[in-house]
């Protein structure tokens, strides 16, 4: 950090993945301890989101998953490069990413509230429009048609197999 920068609480935001070597279980304790690195460097943490274990993108130390976390918290500007260096020494943390993040205000919470109910609410009406639809088709005629397009994709495949010139 530059000795120039004001010591001012900032919003950051921090994205962490711990090593798959742990289990789901023990990657909550890990979990727990970056909570506690924050809370230690006088910040407080105003949003916290747990991912689970997804696949990354690339391997990276011979993991191919990785349990995600998300944090957004508020910290002086003078203590992050403090949080910053004990995640890098952790072994527990594989890698992470602290971002400056604009704090939202109440309005623009609300109005993402409003826009992920409504998405939830198209995604709910499309399942049960999709329930009905399979419901309407009894599963013996939809097995039937399948059966009848395979055989035919199949005969196409054989015939086209069997007509090539450079056979023998």
């Amino acid at each position: 950090m530059s000795k120039t920068k004001k010591a001012e609480i900032t919003h950051y935001e921090i994205l962490f993945i711990i090593p798959n070597k742990f289990t789901d279980d023990e990657s909550k304790v890990v979990v727990t301890k970056i909570e506690k690195i924050i809370a230690d460097n006088s910040g407080k943490i105003t949003l916290s989101e747990y991912w689970g274990k997804k696949k990354l993108a690339y391997e990276i130390k011979h993991n191919a998953f990785g349990y995600y976390g998300v944090f957004e918290f508020d910290l002086e500007g003078k203590n992050l490069a403090t949080v910053d260096q004990a995640l890098r020494l952790s072994t527990d943390v594989l890698r992470h990413q602290i971002i400056v993040k604009k704090t939202k205000t109440i309005e623009e919470l609300a109005r993402e509230k409003e826009i992920k109910g409504k998405i939830d609410s198209k995604k709910a009406e499309e399942e049960k429009k999709q329930i009905e639809k399979t419901k309407k088709t009894p599963s013996s005629a939809v097995k039937k048609e399948k059966e009848k397009i395979d055989l035919k994709d199949l005969d196409e495949k054989l015939e086209g197999i069997l007509s090539a010139k450079d056979l023998i």
